[in-house]
């Protein structure tokens, strides 16, 4: 079965439907730049393009606790004032049981590492208005 996803919408949809009790697990990430930034670096990055994508937080929530990506967002403003792209995985429970909060963890945990290291590729990519986006 293919998914389309182009948005965090569709990705909460989609979880709502699976057999087995899915855990969205998410990366919220802000943008930095390096303190030995070039000028022009320094003037891309003021003009809303470049620097590094640092984890700043971390939560996991399964389908039926996220009313909306709207919701999440105003949400996560309480604990993370500005965040640039959030990365989200789904972690499947087994038996009709949700993922173990060990499993959870290792899993989050894994996932603020790869971020760190820009191995992306098992994550979706959402922009502040809720958007799929590729990184580059």
């Amino acid at each position: 079965m293919t998914i389309n996803i182009a948005n965090f919408d569709d990705l909460l949809q989609a979880a709502r439907q699976q057999a087995q009790p899915q855990r969205l697990l998410m990366v919220f990430t802000s943008a930095e730049l390096p303190d030995d930034c070039t000028p022009q670096q320094r003037q891309e990055f003021e003009a809303g393009h470049g620097g590094a994508l640092v984890p700043a937080m971390v939560a996991d929530k399964a389908p039926e606790e996220i009313q909306s990506f709207a919701a999440l967002k105003l949400e996560s403003g309480k604990f993370q004032s500005q965040w640039h792209v959030v990365f989200v995985a789904s972690l499947t429970g087994a038996n009709n049981t949700p993922a173990s909060s060990s499993d959870v963890e290792k899993t989050l945990e894994r996932m603020v590492a790869s971020v760190k290291l820009g191995a992306l590729d098992n994550m979706v990519a959402f922009d502040t208005s809720g958007n799929a986006i590729m990184l580059e």
